[in-house]
């Protein structure tokens, strides 16, 4: 279908090689982008007169939208997670989208009195309308981060929710970044100086897909490789997705020792260390931490040190020598506990009518304990916010502030490089009352969603106008650092933090401020980056605005949709101790959210992170984060010649186990072998292969393992349709001693007494 949004501006010279500047024709240069890495990858032409908003882009595109929005969301809540990325559909709806151009039919209908026509089928499927398509998929995917706030209030905290509160919270969280993003694009989108590094493997993968492949004998087609590995993988799901789950995970130091507690922490993939744990599952390998064949060697070996340092020298030392109690609870686990190491009981401290803190009742109960596991990756997440702040400072410094100054000025220059003089000369740009329109009606029904439904949300108006200027303050900045460096710093502890210490004792406003602050900030630079993509592959902004405002309602009504389902349909969902044998309902990405709530909104960080609570001493990984950069600066410095120096990336090592608790130790060691096999052996000697293959794999293996996983809840599962209980069907690693504690006098029901 097509519309006023596709119609490029009225140009005479549409089709000419020279722009009209000041009534002087000027040449347009061959490419004149500074960034030699844009100047390599993006083409430089462009053709205005290509339909976009068709048919066949919003049929494909919204049916993509839908179904990555409920099968990552309904993935969500199961024990090994599964998160497909867009790349499944941006290879699937190529050859859909030829399909359709092949078979519907061409005939024009036109409005009377107006210009305006459509086709169900205007022409030849084209690389705009895979773009757009791509853009509806990748929303869909992305999720949404306030689902987590209705599962735990509706199945941890056991609380009744307004599903009109639920839908407004989900919706307005996703919406409001558009605001920040309006005011921002001028320096975040037409300066040719922010050039967001990761949208060009977006662009060469868009390039490798639509030009024509000179195939050598014996050499199969991109999408016939698919096609062989998604089959694969879909059949082979079936093993562990349901006829053989604990193939998931095998520990086998556990089948030797079965009695002894510390033998199963050292084995245990699940819940210890994992030492020689893997898995037999493509969603144990991809499941948490994405699919390690997107990912490159250098980060694959920063991320993985990182994991190694803290789970086997950092962890072990402060749980062997006690550290912080560390004995009495578990060795890995999200759980809150009090002080004789049993569960926290958080009804206990609840006032029941105003869900907040009974201080009293607190003071008389126990102060809140964590697993030392837990405790340290609070810390970690302290101090790297702070090391990527000083690394970036460091590294990067000097040529961002020259990139922003560069910027400013680019911007005053009417037509910018190759690629903004052709959106400007082709396009007509999305006017700053759109932006402003989407804004005011989200927060107008975000602030209805706080202060109505008798204030369910506890978040006052204040909070949300904080959480609000919180974003816009750091979406420029952070924004400017993600443009060129590809890094992305979280607000989640910042939000965290201020809103404890401002607001302590009620959880449901700590996490709705934490969302409000953080997701509408990390929205307002995904719609940017978007943008940047639709910039360099010359997609009308207009339609691009349209396609972006109609996926993200479109992706959280679903991702809503499926959450409330779930939690109303599934029995006990989200609780561990009900569930039947080898359920896959546990939740693990929303039990953390839960505890969360519990540590910063309902104890509040002054009880946690000060002299009142247990755990000041993690506020030294600010210090560490900020300074631990600079010694591997100096050196790179100092020996230019040594560049694997250069390669050593401090805020990825602090953050490398920032998917704990929820990735356990072996979907770690299984991630990272596959990535170095990948991305280092093959990539190395296969070169070829990998260019042609790699991606493909990786997009194919999540996509037939997803869809298989879906068949099966629905054929199977669903249908209370089971196998007879035997020992492989258990959704687990066997190594039930792991999750015991070893201090002494400490009675857990199923554990040994030391």
């Amino acid at each position: 279908m097509t519309s006023v949004f596709d119609e490029p501006k009225p140009s005479d010279d549409s089709h000419e090689s020279k722009i009209v500047i000041n009534g002087e024709e000027e040449k347009e240069e061959e490419n004149d982008n500074p960034i030699e890495e844009v100047r390599l990858t993006v083409p430089i032409t462009d053709d205005p007169t290509l339909p976009v908003l068709t048919f066949r882009t919003w049929f494909l595109g919204l049916l993509s939208c839908i179904l990555l929005a409920f099968v990552n969301q309904f993935f969500s809540f199961r024990s090994n997670q599964l998160w497909v990325s867009s790349v499944a559909a941006q290879i699937v709806t190529l050859p859909l989208g030829k399909l359709m151009a092949k078979t519907l039919p061409t005939k024009k209908f036109g409005f009377p009195g107006t210009n305006w026509s459509w086709s169900l089928n205007p022409g030849p499927f084209n690389m705009k309308e895979h773009v757009l398509i791509t853009i509806f998929a990748n929303t869909g995917a992305g999720g949404v981060y306030a689902t987590s706030i209705i599962t735990i209030v509706k199945a941890f905290y056991n609380r009744q929710l307004n599903v009109a509160a639920a839908m407004l919270l989900t919706q307005t969280t996703q919406l409001l970044g558009y605001g920040w993003a309006g005011m921002f694009r001028k320096f975040l989108v037409d300066s040719p100086y922010m050039w967001w590094p990761s949208n060009l493997v977006q662009v060469s993968l868009f390039r490798a897909l639509h030009e024509k492949e000179d195939l050598q004998k014996g050499q199969q087609t991109r999408f016939r490789f698919f096609l062989i590995v998604f089959g694969v993988s879909f059949a082979y799901y079936i093993i562990p997705g349901y006829l053989f789950p604990s193939i998931s995970t095998i520990s086998f130091v556990c089948w030797i020792w079965k009695s002894s507690v510390t033998a199963q922490i050292v084995g245990s993939g699940l819940k210890g260390l994992g030492i020689g744990s893997f898995g037999l599952d493509w969603s144990t390998v991809a499941g948490f931490l994405g699919s390690p064949l997107a990912v490159p060697f250098f980060a694959i070996a920063n991320f993985f040190g990182g994991f190694f340092i803290f789970l086997y020298i950092v962890l072990p030392i402060f749980y062997w020598t006690n550290a912080y109690d560390a004995q009495k609870f578990p060795f890995y686990t999200s759980h809150t506990f009090d002080q004789t190491g049993h569960t926290y009981n958080i009804t206990r401290i609840l006032n029941e009518k105003n869900f907040d803190i009974n201080l009293d009742a607190y003071n008389g109960y126990s102060k809140l304990y964590l697993s030392v596991m837990f405790a340290l990756l609070y810390g970690l997440s302290f101090g790297s916010l702070f090391a990527t702040i000083s690394h970036v400072a460091l590294y990067d410094g000097k040529f961002i502030w020259g990139m922003w100054k560069k910027a400013k000025t680019a911007t005053k220059d009417k037509y910018g490089d190759v690629h903004s003089r052709l959106m400007k000369k082709n396009y007509q740009s999305v006017p700053q009352w759109w932006f402003i329109v989407v804004l005011v009606i989200s927060f107008a029904f975000a602030l209805y969603a706080c202060e109505g439904f008798d204030k369910q949300l506890q978040l006052p108006w204040w909070g949300l106008i904080l959480a609000c200027a919180i974003a816009l303050f750091f979406t420029l900045p952070i924004g400017v650092i993600q443009a060129t460096t590809n890094q992305q710093m979280g607000l989640n502890v910042i939000t965290e933090l201020i809103i404890g210490y401002l607001y302590p004792g009620k959880p449901l406003a700590n996490v709705a401020f934490k969302t409000y602050g953080y997701i509408s900030m990390s929205q307002a630079l995904y719609f940017v980056g978007d943008f940047k993509l639709g910039h360099y592959m010359k997609i009308p902004p207009r339609s691009m605005f349209i396609v972006q405002l109609v996926a993200t309602v479109v992706a959280s009504t679903v991702c809503f949709g499926t959450t409330w389902w779930l939690i109303t349909s599934v029995e006990n969902i989200c609780n561990v101790d009900l569930l039947p044998v080898g359920s896959p309902w546990t939740c693990p990405g929303d039990e953390v959210f839960y505890n969360a709530s519990i540590i910063w909104g309902v104890i509040g960080p002054g009880r946690m992170f000060t002299k009142e609570g247990i755990y000041p001493g993690m506020n030294w990984f600010f210090l560490i984060g900020l300074l631990a950069p600079v010694p591997f600066w100096y050196l790179s410095k100092k020996f230019p010649e040594k560049k694997w120096l250069k390669q050593i990336h401090v805020p990825l090592i602090f953050s490398a186990v920032s998917a704990m608790p929820q990735a356990k130790a072996v979907h770690y060691w299984s991630w990272a072998i596959v990535g170095v096999v990948f991305n280092y052996y093959i990539f190395r000697r296969f070169k070829t292969w990998w260019a042609r293959h790699n991606y493909i794999l990786s997009a194919a293996l999540d996509a037939g393992t997803a869809i298989m996983g879906v068949l099966i809840f629905f054929a199977f599962q669903n249908n209370d349709i089971s196998l007879p209980d035997w020992w492989g069907l258990e959704n687990s690693d066997h190594c039930p001693l792991a999750s015991c504690p070893t201090a002494k006098g400490v009675v857990v029901e199923g554990c040994p007494v030391f």
